[in-house]
């Protein structure tokens, strides 16, 4: 089992930091802390083949969250405050390292809740062994729609994942079905009929594919999939099938996740595929990291790309002053997924403060259901759940312990090198940037 890497900087922890304290947390500037501190596990991907670059970014906001909750005092509970410490383990983005990871925090750790995955695959197979031990877990990341909403399928039919009935898995990332509708509804603005969906072979690439592929077969579109492993450096071989066809595709949709995702826009960029005047190319949201994607996808100008997260100019003061801290650490514009594991550390650690303590894992659970607090993404509530168990007629299975309101929208660069602060929001229209909803190769607003 692989130790988290050390941050890119250590961050210094100033005044300023103490305006971001939360109801419930203290402010005070002299801190008396307990001996013993709050332990909570943080599970992300820090080596290949899982997406190194996520899991950097998660474990410098879990990082970042405890260094400001502490600045606060950390957490009181029974008069005393006391520390969060962030114990942060590798998945290395595989399902039986993830399960390994999990069982190293609950059972030796003693840690008293779990935050981050990122991965799918890995949130799929540890929830089992967060239920089984009662441990409160906030996964900030995954997609696949099962993540919360098996719990309310098990719930209609017997109690949700284990037999105390008590659901113990909370997600704050968007689920696939919300990312890929908004992507797809957006291809089908451009008139697409021909689509190739590109996706990775893992329980995050499967069945996103199939719910993008469900929604544009419906309108009339044609779509047509190929399948690539995560790891794969060459995609000649599988590229080429794309020079057999006929004629070109109205759009080529990437699936895949981590670094294998750039490889492989920057080869199907440089062998002239995608993007071009007939072909629209629509990669994954790690492209509005505009510093690592140009190094590594410098032929990638007017690509496509969604976006999770609050839009930047948006920005409360407290994603404001977190953006900056990311800049100054990494040179590039604050990512979803570091805001993500920020808020999932602030979202557990409020939730241990109001249930009085780490002991009854059914009380923080409780806590978490009645979750009402603005952080970096804007504001958490947790609307379906044990405390209001019937979701209305219409109501998705996935907003089960869901957060429901992450903002997605659709990008593109049209200028080689852009920040991603630069680029244009495309769709939808209400946060449109640059007055167009599409930039053909060679034009620009």
């Amino acid at each position: 089992m692989k130790m988290k890497l050390p941050l890119a900087k250590l961050l210094l922890i100033t005044i300023a930091a103490l305006t971001l304290t939360l109801p419930g947390l203290r402010a005070d500037s002299d801190c008396d802390f307990a001996e013993a501190s709050v332990r909570i596990g943080g599970i992300v991907p820090l080596s290949a083949p899982g997406s190194v670059a996520g899991g950097i970014g998660m474990d410098w906001g879990f990082q970042q969250a405890a260094a400001d909750i502490n600045a606060g005092c950390g957490i009181r509970l029974d008069g005393q405050n006391h520390r969060v410490q962030v114990i942060t383990v590798d998945s290395e983005g595989v399902s039986e390292y993830g399960q390994l990871a999990v069982e190293r925090l609950i059972l030796q750790e003693e840690v008293a809740g779990i935050v981050g995955v990122y991965h799918s695959a890995v949130g799929l197979a540890t929830m089992g062994i967060v239920q089984a031990n009662r441990i409160p877990t906030i996964y900030a990341h995954p997609r696949n729609d099962y993540i919360s909403a098996s719990g309310y399928i098990a719930f209609e039919g017997a109690p949700p994942r284990i037999s105390s009935g008590v659901d113990y898995v909370f997600r704050t990332s968007p689920p696939s079905s919300i990312v890929g509708k908004l992507v797809t509804d957006w291809l089908l603005t451009q008139g697409v009929d021909d689509v190739v969906i590109i996706l990775e072979n893992t329980d995050y690439g499967h069945p996103a594919a199939a719910a993008e592929r469900a929604h544009l077969e419906a309108a009339g579109v044609q779509v047509d999939q190929l399948e690539v492993e995560l790891g794969t450096e060459d995609f000649v071989p599988i590229l080429s099938r794309l020079w057999a066809r006929p004629a070109p595709p109205a759009a080529i949709r990437i699936l895949v996740s981590g670094e294998t995702s750039y490889n492989l826009t920057q080869q199907m960029a440089e062998l002239g595929i995608a993007p071009t005047a007939d072909t629209i190319c629509v990669t994954n949201h790690l492209a509005f990291q505009s510093e690592q994607y140009w190094q590594t996808v410098p032929d990638g100008n007017y690509c496509v790309f969604e976006r999770v997260g609050i839009v930047p100019s948006l920005y409360n003061e407290q994603a404001q002053a977190l953006d900056k801290r990311y800049r100054e650490d990494f040179g590039d514009v604050l990512v979803s997924f570091a805001m993500e594991a920020y808020d999932s550390v602030w979202l557990l650690a409020d939730a241990i403060e109001r249930a009085g303590g780490v002991s009854d894992p059914e009380a923080i659970v409780a806590a978490l259901e009645a979750t009402d607090i603005e952080l970096t993404q804007g504001r958490y509530t947790f609307p379906y759940g044990s405390h209001n168990p019937v979701l209305p007629e219409g109501t998705p299975a996935y907003m089960w312990h869901q957060w429901p309101v992450p903002v997605v929208t659709v990008m593109q660069y049209f200028e080689a090198g852009q920040s991603g602060l630069d680029a244009a929001v495309l769709y939808p229209p209400q946060y449109q940037t640059h007055g167009s909803d599409y930039f053909p190769p060679g034009t620009a607003p």
